[in-house]
């Protein structure tokens, strides 16, 4: 082609990237990809192959990590772990001169990326290494900062990561970055496709001076990965599929292992008719066929005003028409490789099984590719609207308003990732927190920074990385909790009641007070034997009712801190009001002075009334003209197994941290001593905490934590009982993957901030400024 033909048709020449110097590299490692464990590389096995998706030809060997070799790699990681914990400046030096290396050899990781995942090298190139090595720069400076800025935290100790094989080096970087800058030590299982720059990082590792057992990496597949979460760690770490993410939940229940999860995600791209349409339609390029579509946070859900649609749909397809698919280490690709046929044949599969609406495709080369596509006009219970395809497919409709909007993007079991476009920044920042994801990014998409935090509710997981707020999977409370020990109830020696009137504690739900649908209750013995009332006894029906009564007061979550504020303080002043009634009562049922516990009560009461309208969210300071602002939000409806041994501040602080930033929530009062329910009902009844935002429950603890932890419609448990459950709640909470706190047998002391934090769930918006 000559330069005048190229100015004519305006076409790209090939622009190819040499792959010899990353061939080079893999045969001088003897062709394999094996283990780096305590410094070392370890055993050389062709157990089986790592492909290049673009060309299906073999690139190395991959050793299968074994259960031993994953055990080798955690004691060298936990007998590292003290020393490397001890001093933030030498940690944050190490990881400073990881980034500067990743820098150096820049160009040897982005095509190795590409040779081994099939992304086009200008992705790898301009888009994952800087931000990877940009993850290190920041978590650098949060090791020199940990000593000041958090001085009650401390590292959990050795964390397992398990990472996908869509961005390979830089989740490496997410997980190993904030882990080290921690003080943790980590053991890292690649995924079986996509093992070869963890392999160079483990180089860059020795030459950075990292010391020995800190990083490990172990390759192999799922059951390398399964043989990682049943080991001694202290933390998993996985980012991966819904489905596996369940079963680690699940594996880990009980263990006391900290766990987060990046899970899939079915993300909405919203267009409203007041969009600049020329540049959403470049957004949604980037939204759907970035990395092949290969995204857990993909835009792969196109939402369009149905004003416009017809003009939007032409102008997409227009440029999808343009979009150049083949050879990922050609710099003028725009779309390359699917990672492997297994998974071309899954997008295959799913999109030929589709019968709605009208499918558009381009072209593709022949081999382990496939042609972006756009499917309009299908309904939002579709399953291609539902599914998570994870390919470069794009599933399209209508909306007329911004509610019906909003009601569509919430329409799924996910909740990763949301773009809205509008000109008017009024309408978008009314919509942004009203969708039911992590992120929202307005008028942009797939913007990350390590400065920012990642990470979805719902079934897209639970956790953060980057930021401030990814930090704290990272870390504990500093000291060593001590082992609870169960409170039994007091017996009756005589059965004499302590009172002539028989008393009996009704449950409380919808700021009403009913009696339990089993008919049952249990009579409460003082700890000389006198009867002092009856405690009903709820089952799962009483629970059920609870929840309907909680998502019947789903205003309140909208409600301002300061009106939160005023309830608090107005129960503390009731309660002010009965305080030497309630010493008497609390001591009667335990035989110990209640006063200090009262005191306590009121004392918790004023500082979550003051936190109300003061636990702030941030403005990180991100590398774009624009601002991500780090919103609190609240988690929504809670489930408390409140503390046995302090019957009415077990009650009181759970509930006062939750209803301060806005949950519904349902106390099952202490087991041994329910009848402080009663009092707590008969304060909120008369501080005008509206009905269904507080619900009180007394029953075993342990009959209802399973049902608790299984029902869908509730999205967090938490758990300071005695009854031996917090394995149970774990386990149980797979169905909708809620978030839990328990306290596995410990004596939690958590601070108001920590109450706070397990409170909240943390939503970043983008808003990028300027024309």
């Amino acid at each position: 082609m000559t330069i005048k033909e190229i100015f004519h048709t305006m076409d790209y020449g090939p622009a190819p990237e040499s792959a010899s110097e990353a061939l080079q590299w893999i045969a001088d490692r003897g062709g394999i990809a094996g283990h780096y464990i305590n410094g070392k590389w370890g055993p050389l096995r062709d157990d089986f192959p790592s492909n290049n998706p673009a060309t299906g030809e073999k690139l190395a060997g991959v050793t299968k990590g074994t259960a031993e070799e994953i055990d080798t790699a955690v004691a060298a990681a936990r007998k590292a772990q003290p020393a490397w914990a001890k001093s933030g400046h030498k940690r944050a030096r190490i990881l400073y001169a990881i980034a500067r290396l990743m820098q150096k050899h820049s160009r040897l990781l982005a095509v190795m990326e590409s040779l081994d995942n099939g992304k086009p090298i200008r992705e790898s190139r301009d888009i994952d290494v800087p931000l990877a090595i940009r993850h290190f720069y920041h978590h650098a400076g949060f090791a020199q900062l940990m000593r000041t800025e958090l001085p009650d935290r401390e590292p959990l100790g050795v964390c397992g990561q398990i990472i996908p094989w869509n961005f390979p080096l830089l989740m490496l970087a997410w997980k190993i970055a904030p882990a080290l800058a921690m003080g943790n030590t980590v053991v890292l299982k690649p995924a079986e496709y996509t093992s070869l720059t963890a392999m160079i990082f483990a180089e860059i590792c020795t030459e950075a001076g990292v010391p020995a057992g800190v990083v490990n990496t172990v390759t192999g597949d799922g059951e390398t990965g399964a043989a990682l979460v049943n080991a001694d760690v202290d933390k998993i770490a996985f980012t991966g599929s819904t489905e596996v993410g369940r079963k680690i939940r699940e594996a880990t229940a009980g263990s006391g292992k900290a766990l987060s999860l990046e899970l899939g995600g079915k993300s909405p791209y919203i267009v409203f008719d007041d969009a600049d349409m020329d540049s959403a339609v470049e957004g949604l390029v980037d939204a759907i066929w970035f990395n092949q579509g290969q995204v857990c946070c993909a835009g792969s859900r196109l939402l369009v005003h149905e004003g416009i649609a017809d003009r939007f749909y032409t102008k997409l397809k227009a440029r999808m028409q343009n979009l150049r698919i083949g050879d990922p280490l050609d710099k003028c690709i725009d779309v390359g490789a699917i990672v492997d046929p297994v998974q071309l044949d899954q997008i295959t599969k799913m999109v030929d099984a589709n019968t709605d609406g009208e499918t558009f495709q381009t072209t593709a080369p022949k081999g382990c590719f496939y042609p972006p596509t756009l499917i309009t006009g299908i309904a939002p219970a579709s399953t291609l609207m539902q599914e998570e395809i994870f390919g470069p497919v794009l599933a399209a409709t209508t909306f007329r308003t911004p509610a019906e909007a909003v009601q569509i993007a919430n329409n799924t079991r996910y909740g990763l990732a949301a773009s809205v476009w509008s000109e008017n920044i009024n309408l978008a920042l009314d919509i942004a927190p009203k969708l039911a994801s992590g992120i929202v990014w307005i008028n942009g998409t797939n913007m990350m920074d390590a400065a920012a935090g990642f990470g979805g509710v719902r079934e897209s997981g639970f956790g953060r990385e980057g930021g401030w707020e990814g930090l704290a999977g990272y870390t504990k409370p500093k000291g060593t909790p001590k082992a609870l020990k169960k409170i039994d109830a007091y017996t009756t020696e005589d059965g004499t009641p302590a009172h002539p009137l028989d008393r009996t504690a009704k449950l409380y739900i919808g700021g009403k007070q009913a009696r339990p649908d089993g008919g049952y209750s249990k009579p409460v013995y003082s700890p000389r034997g006198k009867l002092l009332g009856h405690a009903s006894v709820a089952n799962r029906k009483d629970l059920r009712n609870a929840v309907e009564a909680m998502n019947g007061a789903k205003s309140w979550s909208k409600t301002t801190g300061h009106l939160r504020a005023q309830i608090l303080y107005y129960i503390a002043e009731n309660l002010s009001a009965r305080a030497e009634e309630l010493a008497k009562r609390i001591k009667d049922l335990t035989g110990k002075s209640g006063q200090d516990e009262v005191d306590h009560c009121i004392r918790t009461l004023f500082t979550f009334a003051a936190w109300a309208d003061k636990y702030d969210g941030q403005a990180h300071g991100v590398p774009i003209r624009g601002v991500a602002l780090a919103m609190k939000e609240p988690i929504g409806n809670m489930t408390v197994f409140c503390e046995d041994g302090w019957p009415l501040l077990g009650m009181i602080s759970p509930m006062a941290a939750a209803i301060a930033m806005g949950n519904r929530v349902t106390l099952i009062a202490s087991d041994p001593f329910p009848l402080m329910a009663a009092e707590l009902y008969q304060l909120l009844e008369t501080s005008d905490v509206p009905g269904g935002v507080v619900n009180i429950l007394t029953g075993d603890h342990a009959e209802l934590a399973p049902h608790a932890a299984a029902h869908m419609d509730i999205d967090a448990v938490w758990s300071f009982s005695g009854a031996d459950i917090s394995a149970v709640i774990e386990k149980a909470s797979t169905g909708n993957l809620k978030r839990t706190w328990v306290n596995h047998g410990k004596m939690i002391e958590p601070t108001a901030r920590d109450m706070l934090a397990a409170a909240t769930e943390i939503k970043n918006i983008w808003i990028p400024y300027g024309e």
